[in-house]
């Protein structure tokens, strides 16, 4: 197809294989042809970074409440209603600031630098056991092994408790695809409800024996007041599941989708092997360009416009982060994965008062984990095609054969 035909028969309700294994060509299209897609739906869609970036810039305007947006999609009384309106992300001031502030407060500088060792030791032993086998599933064995340690640490769920985590937030973020099976709702509404019933007691348990609020995210959250207001029981349980699923999905992607690129791009990798300090200018280039998030959503709370289009009050509106960040209007050379690439100012993290309030942790886990992984493995390849998730917000791998020989 010609980029005008490719753009006209986009529809993020309707992707096919080929999507989901490559969206640039249909983000390129649209940018090039459509940057201000109007979908079959009314929403608009878009893909110019300057476009993105002005959208997160008016968090008044542009509202990231979705009580109006997910009643149709699950139901107003089902589960995933209640976690995804409640919720961090979810949300607008003053409840958006009022919980990011406990959440951050949690999160210093100091707090992500004392969890450097222990992260470490981690990688190192999950390093020790794929040296042994010689090969390793870098998804299922190494990447998505360390979020859930280390939010399974900040929260201090019991290491016998933490198995079906990864479950439930697959299955919860699965759920905030734009296009869903009736499995996939009925999945998702379970996972809720199991992860509220776990962590009513992991509460009550803290509750009667509370932890360092300094370490311990969950006593912190348990504690601490913001404006005079401590959490309400709701917000307490869906901002734990919040928590754990945000730092765990877009990190094991992160984690993930690097090695795979290094592996792809071999002068990229002998690079960084010959210069180990390119190891932070690594990740950021891992997070432009293949961002673990690749989309967002915003509501038009009053008539406005984004650069010459008209948007009417109640207006959704998608962020397509993945394609801002290969916009060669900001980036040049933007389709070639550069580890030197300076400056990079991607939209991985979001933007403006909703940028990720765990990016540094998320950076931390990112460099440790891919600079050691590449300085242990020097040979690496990989052992088959990588198997990418049929997922259009998510952009991730399920499984990745390694060799480590």
């Amino acid at each position: 197809m010609t980029p005008t035909e490719r753009a006209q028969a986009f529809d993020l309700r309707q992707l096919d294989a080929a999507f989901y294994a490559d969206p640039y060509p249909v983000y390129d299209a649209l940018r090039a042809t459509e940057p201000i897609k109007k979908m079959p739906d009314g929403s608009l869609f878009l893909t110019r970074y300057k476009d993105v970036q002005a959208v997160y810039r008016d968090p008044k305007t542009f509202s990231s409440d979705k009580t109006v947006e997910f009643g149709p999609k699950y139901g107003a009384n089902t589960p995933l209603f209640a976690h995804h309106t409640t919720s961090l992300v979810f949300n607008d001031p003053p409840r958006h600031t009022r919980v990011r502030k406990l959440i951050a407060g949690a999160l210093t500088a100091r707090a992500i630098a004392a969890m450097e060792p222990g992260l470490v030791r981690l990688i190192d032993d999950l390093l020790d056991q794929a040296a042994g086998r010689g090969q390793i599933d870098l998804i299922g064995e190494f990447a998505s092994a360390i979020p859930v340690e280390v939010i399974g640490n900040l929260l201090d769920v019991p290491h016998d408790e933490r198995e079906p985590l990864r479950d439930w937030s697959l299955a919860i973020l699965g759920a905030l695809e734009p296009a869903l099976t009736a499995q996939q709702h009925e999945k998702g509404n379970r996972a809720v409800t199991e992860f509220i019933d776990y962590l009513v007691t992991l509460v009550a348990r803290r509750r009667s024996n509370p932890g360092d609020p300094q370490h311990d995210v969950l006593t912190r959250l348990i504690q601490s007041e913001s404006d005079g207001e401590k959490l309400n029981e709701a917000e307490l349980l869906h901002n734990c599941i919040f928590i754990l699923n945000a730092g765990h999905e877009t990190t094991t992607n992160l984690i993930g989708n690097g090695i795979v690129l290094l592996a792809q791009w071999p002068e990229q990798r002998a690079r960084l092997e010959a210069q180990p300090e390119l190891i932070e200018s690594t990740i950021e280039e891992c997070l432009r360009y293949e961002s673990s998030n690749q989309l967002g959503n915003r509501i038009a709370t009053a008539d406005t416009r984004i650069a010459d289009t008209d948007v009417a009050r109640g207006t959704p509106v998608t962020l397509c982060i993945g394609a801002a960040n290969r916009d060669s209007d900001q980036f040049d050379h933007a389709d070639i994965f550069d580890i030197t690439r300076d400056p990079n100012r991607h939209l991985a993290f979001g933007f403006g008062i909703h940028q990720c309030a765990g990016l540094s942790l998320a950076r931390l886990e990112a460099r440790i984990a891919i600079g050691r992984f590449v300085a242990r493995f020097p040979a690496f390849r990989l052992a088959g095609d990588p198997l990418r998730a049929q997922r259009a917000r998510f952009r991730g791998f399920v499984e990745a054969p390694v060799s480590v020989k």
